[in-house]
């Protein structure tokens, strides 16, 4: 549990300036953290805290001044801890779906008594971390089976394009047919977008904008989302949780910016109300729900705000984030830390700090009034590092945030592996060079003028320039004097601006 706490926290620190005390909590995890352990772990919450967290501590480490060993970002004692850890949770994943179990014993796999029953983000939350660690390590079997088990959810949504709360992962049947954005079902969504970003994938970016139709046209009623049944697309549930308050920052991560602020303003009411967000909240009543009237410091619409802040710089926004500071400095600050609320009418508390309090709710407030913060970089500085498959640029920006808000840095993707397409762009720019030498032709062309430049060239080497072309036939064409591919994505996560085509 301190061992979680620690990986949790940890590029926290990092963010908020702490270096010192960051190459300290590295060094503490690598000498004292065990995976081989005879304990039943959340699959869910140890891929988003375990896996997440020293996945992002290992991309940050170098920025922080920690010496790390040759062959980084692709090694690393951290990057080896983080596929420790996830592939103690492999076997959840053996099932006839593809859906992974919610629960996993770390040293003896899947127990069997193991409740068949998962909720839909417990599904659907592993393709930003799974897909960075294959990037990294070269093994494709992580980033396999969080996308088999984002498209069986794909599979068995409804006629009516809505996914339910709850399925049996052996059967595919659904259990509980509650549909919504919130608990059980968020980060789902989250995963198809973030994800899309990441990894540049069109497929991942369709399935979330045609779930977006079915949340807009059975789900949403004056700018609030509420909960329906499945099949039918009846309300079911008339509340507001305050795990949805994550919507209005994803939103605006698809440029969606007008919808998400209506929202957001809606969530920020309550706020105002309470002194924070309780878990469940009466739309109708416009009051708490009985025995939901808690409220654990969690950072889900601060974070919206730090988001929709960098896409319209609208001063509502550091509004609230003053609002929260304030509350959460009057209201549950204890001795030891921070402690839950347990009942929002009377400020009442429970003792117990949350560690997404560090993980996020601290973060995002310090990101949300930190605009030089190097999170928010925006392509204009950037590191470059030798690695053993050649240079590659890192921390120029466009920072994917885990759902735990551990930032995976979208460019270390491309540092770790040659993609054949990439092997023939410098193939092709070597035979164009030793042509032009050859010939004693030096003088620049433009990358468009593609017909003077094969004017200059040998027929000799024309002939075997064919050759290449023919090998590339399945790839859209490249000029040779246009850079080899490096997806870059820094205004992507700030802007909210995803492009589907190739624009």
């Amino acid at each position: 549990s301190f061992s979680l706490t620690l990986i949790d926290a940890l590029d926290t620190l990092l963010i908020l300036g702490n270096v010192s005390e960051f190459q300290r909590v590295v060094n503490v995890l690598q000498e004292g953290v065990d995976f081989d352990i005879d304990v039943n772990a959340s699959v869910f919450e140890t891929n988003i805290r375990v896996v997440g967290g020293l996945l992002s501590a290992h991309l940050l480490s170098k920025k922080a001044g920690v010496e790390v060993e040759v062959g980084w970002p692709c090694s690393g004692p951290l990057l080896r801890m983080a596929e420790e850890a996830a592939r103690k949770l492999l076997p959840a994943f053996q099932t006839p779906t593809g859906m992974p179990y919610g629960t996993v014993n770390l040293l003896h796999g899947v127990n069997p008594g193991e409740t068949p029953v998962t909720c839909t983000a417990g599904i659907g939350t592993f393709i930003v971390e799974f897909a960075t660690l294959s990037h990294l390590t070269g093994d494709p079997v992580f980033e396999d089976v969080a996308r088999k088990a984002l498209k069986a959810l794909w599979k068995n949504r409804s006629d009516i394009g809505l996914v339910g709360n709850h399925i049996d992962v052996i059967t595919a049947k659904w259990v509980a047919q509650d549909a919504g954005i919130g608990a059980g079902v968020d980060s789902y969504f989250e995963y198809l977008v973030k994800g899309a970003i990441l990894l540049q994938d069109k497929e991942l970016m369709s399935m979330f904008l045609e779930y977006n139709k079915a949340i807009k046209n059975y789900t949403k009623f004056d700018d609030w989302y509420l909960w329906v049944q499945m099949y039918k697309g009846t309300v079911s549930m008339p509340v507001f949780q305050s795990l949805e308050a994550y919507w209005p920052g994803l939103q605006s991560l698809i440029g969606d910016v007008d919808n998400a602020m209506r929202t957001f303003l809606n969530y920020y009411t309550v706020w105002k109300q309470f002194g924070g967000l309780p878990e469940f909240y009466n739309i109708p009543q416009g009051y708490t729900v009985d025995k939901r009237e808690g409220y654990p410091l969690r950072p889900e619409l601060i974070e919206s705000a730090m988001y929709l802040y960098r896409a319209t710089r609208d001063p509502t926004l550091l509004e609230l984030g003053r609002d929260a500071v304030e509350s959460i400095e009057k209201i549950s600050k204890v001795d030891c830390g921070f402690a839950t609320i347990k009942d929002l009418r009377d400020h009442r508390l429970d003792n117990r700090m949350e560690s997404f309090f560090l993980a996020e709710t601290v973060k995002y407030l310090y990101l949300l009034f930190d605009p030089d913060n190097f999170i928010h970089n925006d392509g204009s500085v950037f590191d470059v590092v030798i690695t053993p498959y050649g240079e590659c640029v890192l921390n120029a920006g466009g920072y994917v945030f885990n759902t735990e808000a551990h930032p995976i840095d979208p460019a270390a993707l491309h540092c770790c592996r040659k993609r054949k397409e990439e092997q023939w762009e410098v193939e092709d720019l070597m035979r164009e060079f030793y042509s032009l030498k050859k010939n004693k032709k030096f003088t620049l062309k433009r990358a468009s003028d593609h017909g003077e430049g094969e004017s200059a060239k040998d027929p000799e080497d024309a002939s075997s320039e064919k050759g290449g072309e023919k090998r590339n036939s399945k790839k859209s064409s490249h000029s040779l004097l246009s850079c080899p591919s490096q997806s870059f994505n820094s205004k992507l996560a700030v802007l909210g601006q995803v492009f589907l085509d190739n624009t």
